[in-house]
């Protein structure tokens, strides 16, 4: 997170009129200038931006994590198959998404879905 943080100053500076050129602050805040090129343009970092290969919407992720929290409240231990074909029942329930051919979540969703969570 240093970087971040010489990044936001190198922009600040940018900003400010410190510097002319995006390579010259990069320099002096040593900083990719490409990076901070990007940044002053309006991206976002990575840590801040979700893939664009999830299956799953934000908001099927938390209602599936609400999910998993309401059977462990009760007392029953959600198992990753029962995650998994709950995730499944979300996908197919989206709108758009026809009967027989919806798409279904990995073998390994389950494990990488509770890294990220």
């Amino acid at each position: 997170m240093q970087q971040e943080g010489r990044i936001a100053l190198a922009l600040d500076a940018l900003k400010q009129g410190h510097f002319t050129s995006f390579k010259g602050a990069a320099r002096s805040y040593d900083v990719n200038w490409k990076t901070l090129s990007h940044r002053f343009h309006g991206q976002l970092p990575r840590c801040e931006t979700r893939p664009s290969n999830c299956k799953l919407t934000e908001i099927e992720e938390s209602t599936l994590v609400e999910w998993i929290l309401s059977m462990d409240k009760r007392g029953l231990s959600p198992r990753s198959d029962f995650v998994r074909q709950m995730a499944n029942l979300l996908l197919q329930k989206r709108p758009n998404s026809s009967q027989g051919n919806s798409p279904t979540v990995g073998k390994l969703w389950v494990y990488n879905f509770v890294r990220r969570h």
